[in-house]
Formats: structure tokens, sequence, C-alpha cells
């Protein structure tokens, strides 16, 4: 009896507490069995920067800019390797066919929304061009993603600017990372409630050698959602194609996918079709509207290509196919547990001619959680 009263108790003082922005770690709760980075973010793989522009003006304007850099020096000097895997093509991805013809990345990933890719891209152009030593360089394959946040955000307005693009990427730092409403996240929407940016690590044992891979994403998509196996959005009543649902199931979702493992291109393609998985077991259904992408590359220094090659051939080590699984598990576990940190620590929105999208109902999530016994003491 005492247990039962002390047991009820601690979930009373969860459901009050869990009120604000709470990361999935912090619930607590275990997403797949792999151990979390110490972060639990993409900036865990060593070199790796986020940087944000939050743009929140008057009752229209939510939207921002988001900037992955695989390393703190000239990435086009010193690029690294790099795939793209498309899993729904509804979306604009920039410099994507280019990635995948060479096998690398040579600027910052710019996550924003979608009428201002070509913003971002001139932006990205410019900031190439005046970096020390590329005086000369003549063509620049800017990376921009996006997703249409054109529900809570003023979208035809347009107003991201090149300032704020290069703000993010001069802004962007190794340390944890802002989640939810900030950057390319602030005006998105995921499985009917407010979604936004979200990450998440994975570090592998010694034994499986040792790398760390992360994730950042920006959720903006529907499905029936999904959390560690139980099905919140139907417990909840709102899912796609339900009668309850009052938003569009179409959207996107970017995932961006940092390792410090040396792999090639091709190894890097097929880790990016596992961080979709990922995104599978969170309930997204990569609907005929959704653009949705995984962007990976990895920042082993071995690995990095020169801008200038001063011989015939280059000598990399990479991880053979047979050591790849746990990679694969990895990049799956950090994507999931990714979008789920978007949703949980997003908040409740009011944008776009009085439009508003609320949060996750944590306290309800919750008790779906604690009912299902999958917390973790």
């Amino acid at each position: 009896m005492k247990n039962s009263l002390l047991l009820t108790s601690l979930v009373f003082l969860m459901l009050n507490t869990l009120t604000a922005q709470q990361r999935v770690e912090e619930i607590p709760l275990k997403i797949g069995v792999m151990q979390r980075g110490a972060l639990n973010a993409i900036t865990d793989v060593e070199g790796v920067k986020v940087g944000h522009t939050t743009l929140i003006k008057g009752d229209s304007v939510r939207t921002g800019v988001t900037a992955i850099l695989p390393h703190g020096g000239n990435i086009f000097q010193q690029k690294v390797p790099a795939a793209v895997f498309v899993g729904n093509g509804f979306g604009k991805l920039a410099g994507s066919t280019q990635i995948n013809e060479l096998g690398n990345l040579e600027t910052p990933v710019i996550l924003t929304n979608t009428l201002n890719v070509p913003t971002a891209m001139d932006a990205v152009i410019k900031y190439t061009l005046n970096l020390p030593g590329n005086e000369n360089v003549r063509s620049v394959n800017a990376v921009v993603g996006e997703t249409n946040d054109g529900y809570l955000n003023d979208i035809r307005g347009q107003h991201v600017k090149n300032a704020d693009v290069i703000s993010a990427i001069q802004n962007a730092k190794t340390v944890a990372v802002a989640e939810g409403n900030v950057g390319a996240g602030t005006g998105t929407i995921a499985f009917g409630y407010k979604g936004g940016i979200g990450t998440a690590s994975r570090k592998l044992p010694e034994s499986l050698g040792g790398y760390t891979l992360g994730v950042l994403v920006q959720s903006n998509f529907g499905g029936v959602l999904q959390i560690a196996g139980v099905p919140v959005g139907q417990k909840l009543g709102n899912y796609s194609f339900s009668n309850n649902l009052q938003n569009n199931v179409d959207g996107s979702c970017m995932m961006v996918v940092a390792t410090d493992a040396p792999l090639n291109n091709r190894n890097l393609e097929r880790l990016a079709k596992r961080a979709f998985l990922g995104l599978a077991k969170t309930g997204g259904i990569a609907s005929n509207g959704s653009g949705d992408y995984v962007i990976v590359f990895s920042t082993a220094k071995g690995m990095r290509i020169p801008y200038k090659i001063e011989t015939k051939t280059l000598t990399q080590e990479v991880v053979p196919n047979d050591l790849m699984s746990p990679l694969f598990m990895a990049a799956i576990e950090a994507t999931e547990e990714a979008i789920l940190n978007s949703l949980f620590m997003a908040e409740t929105t009011t944008g776009f001619k009085g439009r508003t999208i609320k949060a996750l109902p944590k306290e309800e999530v919750l008790q779906y959680l604690k009912e299902a016994g999958i917390l973790e003491d």
C-alpha cells in the first residue's frame, strides 16, 4: 500500500513538473539501447558547430535560420565527405546533386523556410567568397534545406535576410544546442503540435569503434505520433486523417547527421538511409507533400578533401562495410530522439493570421508513457 502511494505521489510530482520544456532524457525516457553523448546533441561530434537566428516580429513573423558547420575552419578549402538521401522529394534542398556527384560538402548546411532558400544561398555564397584564402574561387555549392512554415509565419514576406544567415553561421558554437522554437524551427509544426529544432547523439563503445554520431532535425511533418513505441498520437486523438486533425499532414523534415567515423560517400549514403528509419519510428509517414531529406557528413580529419590537390592520389582509411551496423543503429536512435526533442522542447505559438499551434500536451503524454511502463526509474 505504501509503495503504491509513493508511486502515485511520484507520478503526480512528475506530471506537475513537466510543464516547462524538457528534453526526452529529462523525463526520463530512454530511446533505444545505445549510450547518449555528453551533450546529447550533434555538437558532441568534435568540431561541429550550430548557430541559430530566430525571427519573431509582430504577430506574423515566426521563422529563422539554423546553420550547421562540420568544422570551424575554411570548409571550402577543407571539404568533408558527405551524402544526401531523399526520403520524399517534395522539397527544395539546394546543392544536393553536387554532394552526391562529388561526395563532399564545401559549405555550412543552412536550414530555413521554403521561400527564403534563394536568400540563404546568396548569403552562403557571399560568406564563402569572402573567407581568407578564397579570393580566386569562382564556384560555390551552397547547401540549403527548408521546411514550409507558412501556417504560423508570413512566409510570402520572405523575412529572412542575408544578414540573418551570416549571423547564424558566425554565431555557431560547439556547445549545447538550443531546441524547439528557435532558428529554422521557429514556425514549424509536427504531428499537429508545435515542432521545431531537435538534436540528439549516440556514443559507440570502444569495442565498436568508439565513434560519435549526432543528429539535428527541423521537424515539420505529419503522421501518427509514436514515442518509444507507444501510440501517443492515437491516444490523444490527434493524428493524420483522423476527424480531429486540424492541420495539414503535409510538411517536411530536414535531418542532418554528423559523425567522426571515417566514412566515404557510399557508406555515408547508407547511413543516411538508416536515419530515415528514425523518422519512421516516430510515426512519420513521408506524405505526398513532405520534403524529407537526410544530409550526412563525416568530420574525420583523415577524410577531408583539400580544395587544392597536390598529389595524384588521396589515401584514406575508412570503416569497412562489415562494421557499419553499429553506426546504422546509432543513426536510427539519434534521429528518433532528435525528433522527439523538437516536440518536447517546443512551446505553444500564435502567429500569422492569429493562428495558434499548441505544444505537445506533456502531462497527458507522460501519463501514457507511465502506463506503458517505459519510463526510467
